[in-house]
């Protein structure tokens, strides 16, 4: 491993430029691009006159990522410090693209779905009786939230620094054990965010009906219909090699169309 060329400071940065994570949001690369430009500074200082190295290195960081924008440093973190000590571009990719996942359900079960809607709750109530606190109290938190970043970023380059050999040795089990865990959020999301109601029955007499959705497949199958659609998303967009806009176009067609007949 060679010496360290990253100080504290450097460090401090790339937490700050995390906030550039979503600066050139797509449907292609996700926060591929606002990924890269956060980390360049970074990689700069790494490759230093490299040219052919930082530019490889970028061209990795640009590729498809979707995660938390706060839990974002502590990846970064992790990725530098092993940037830093020149690893297998395998192994950083492979790291990056098995914990990404996870964090982004880590984050979003914490900060959107938990603390932040319960401060809102809180300081909301407190606002309604006239009371300034309440503002101040969200304001409060949710620049402690954004102050995170630093520490994060600090302690995921620390890590970075102290457990890449053992990331070598672990790889296998470390990327297994993240995908397990990914895969069961975006199962979890895939029931919970996915909504179809299919609305024709089937008419027994004159005062019996049976609804098609829930009489049916949802008592056969809980979330069949979204987990089907998911499952024909991904095979067009993995295998087919369709692009993501003319897919979220295709279901906006298909869904008005279901919409029009009286399908769903």
């Amino acid at each position: 491993m060679e010496s360290k060329k990253l100080t504290n400071r450097d460090i401090n940065r790339l937490a700050f430029n995390s906030l550039l994570l979503q600066a050139s949001f797509n449907y292609e690369r996700m926060q591929g691009a606002g990924w890269a430009a956060a980390v360049a500074p970074t990689l700069g200082k790494i490759y230093g006159d490299d040219k052919e190295g930082l530019g490889k290195a970028l061209s990795h960081h640009t590729s498809f990522i979707n995660t938390h924008p706060t839990l974002a440093p502590f990846l970064m973190g992790i990725l530098m410090a092993m940037e830093e000590a020149h690893e297998p571009r395998e192994l950083i990719d492979g790291l990056k693209n098995s914990m990404f996942a996870p964090i982004a359900g880590i984050g979003d079960a914490l900060f959107w779905f938990t603390v932040l809607p319960i401060t809102a709750g809180i300081a909301s109530s407190i606002a309604q009786q006239g009371s300034v606190l309440g503002p101040v109290l969200y304001f409060i938190v949710f620049a402690a939230f954004f102050c995170c970043r630093f520490p994060l970023a600090r302690i995921g380059y620390r890590l970075g620094t102290k457990a890449v050999s053992t990331l070598k040795e672990q790889t296998a089990k470390v990327s297994r054990a993240a995908t397990i865990l990914g895969t069961t959020v975006i199962g979890g999301l895939v029931a919970s965010v996915i909504s179809i109601n299919l609305l024709p029955e089937i008419v027994l007499n004159e005062s019996s009906t049976i609804s098609l959705q829930a009489d049916l497949i949802d008592n056969i199958f809980p979330n069949l219909l979204p987990a089907v659609i998911t499952a024909g998303v991904y095979y067009l967009y993995k295998r087919k090699k369709v692009k993501p806009t003319i897919l979220i176009a295709l279901i906006i067609v298909i869904a008005v169309i279901l919409s029009y007949l009286s399908i769903v």
